[in-house]
């Protein structure tokens, strides 16, 4: 009696058992990366050239987020200062110090340190500092508490899941524009009182985040000269069409 299955099909049932456990493998490998902080960044914490203490400087003495990052209330992208700027200081504060060396060779050439960076959006995704920042969006909400840093850190996971927790609940993150780069605010009122004057907020500023992919990722490229920063962005985003009002909004309200 001749055979009803070819011999080939005798090894089937191992080769589909083959095929799910790599399949599930890849499955499981791939939930574990993208899930954790691995991905996401979190805890990245790189070694600078100037060892800069944030929670000294930001923390106790007070020093203004703005004071280094001076163009994030006009800028798509938030400067990282010049040598100059610290030499305001450090020409008549520690002038000896070893560890001001890169600093002083740095202001004395014009080079600019080889600052590592630290948070990065990726190339497909366009974000604006100015348009958060004009609205009451605070550095500590996507930073972290950068004035307790004695190492700047990745503090928050950034990812898309994350970016609309606050696009689809804006209330719950808004604040005064005068205590945005207070890290240490919270509301007198509480949750309550946050989310009561973030609604006024909202309101107010007409607040509508984009919550569709075209809001925040835009099919075009191009490149272009960062005039803040002087800095080529050579895989730079077209700000999407949602944006360029409130972009224009903030200058405005800058020029007033």
């Amino acid at each position: 009696m001749s055979n009803v299955f070819p011999k080939w099909s005798n090894a089937l049932p191992l080769k589909i058992i083959v095929f799910v456990f790599i399949l599930a493998a890849a499955v499981v490998s791939g939930i574990t990366y993208y899930a954790t902080p691995s991905y996401t960044r979190v805890g990245y914490e790189p070694v600078q050239p100037v060892p800069y203490d944030h929670s000294f400087h930001v923390g106790e003495l007070g020093l203004d987020c703005r004071y280094c990052h001076s163009k994030v209330e006009e800028s798509g992208h938030a400067n990282i200062p010049a040598s100059s700027t610290c030499m305001a200081c450090h020409s008549m504060i520690k002038t000896d110090s070893e560890l001001l060396e890169p600093v002083r060779a740095s202001f004395a050439s014009g080079e600019p340190l080889p600052w590592v960076r630290v948070h990065q959006t990726p190339d497909y995704v366009y974000f604006n500092h100015s348009v958060h920042v004009n609205r009451g969006v605070s550095c500590v909400e996507c930073h972290g508490e950068v004035n307790k840093m004695e190492i700047v850190k990745h503090d928050q996971p950034m990812s898309m899941g994350w970016c609309l927790a606050c696009h689809r609940n804006p209330e719950e993150y808004l604040r005064p524009i005068a205590e945005v780069t207070n890290l240490d605010w919270v509301h007198p009122g509480g949750e309550k009182g946050q989310i009561e004057d973030g609604k006024k907020f909202v309101e107010e500023w007409n607040v509508n985040p984009p919550q569709s992919c075209t809001g925040c990722h835009p099919p075009r490229r191009q490149s272009k000269l960062d005039r803040a920063t002087g800095v080529v962005l050579t895989s730079c985003l077209n700000p999407p069409t949602f944006w360029s009002k409130h972009i224009a909004n903030s200058e405005s309200r800058l020029r007033r």
